[in-house]
């Protein structure tokens, strides 16, 4: 098992596939979207598991419960951004990958946040 608090976090293991799984569909927008929506969506995921990861790192609840905050912030942006890209026709649908990745790390981050406002 590893050293590092925040690779043990099921939350953190999840964010990390979400955050695969969006460079993988940004790969296929349009290269117009490249500094824009391509790069709204990858900054948006890499933020879930930094968050995490610095949260994890750091002393007390308090502390790790504002990062928390923070992911759930990221995340709702990037399922803004997943929303946006579907309507433009730039990404399909994905019951199989992504949607699944952002409800299942939506969940676990949210649990975890809960759980550590409790302990404050």
């Amino acid at each position: 098992m590893s050293g590092k608090p925040h690779e043990r976090l099921d939350a953190w293991k999840s964010a990390m596939e979400l955050v695969e799984a969006v460079y993988r569909i940004t790969a296929t927008f349009p290269v117009q979207e490249q500094y824009g929506l391509v790069s709204q969506m990858r900054r948006a995921a890499v933020s879930i598991p930094s968050n995490l990861a610095e949260g994890a790192a750091r002393d007390g609840s308090r502390e790790f419960a504002r990062f928390l905050s923070i992911a759930r912030g990221s995340l709702s942006e990037l399922d803004t951004q997943y929303q946006i890209a579907i309507r433009l026709g730039y990404a399909q649908s994905d019951k199989s990958l992504v949607e699944p990745l952002i409800e299942r790390t939506s969940k676990l981050v949210f649990g975890l946040h809960k759980k550590m406002k409790e302990t404050e």
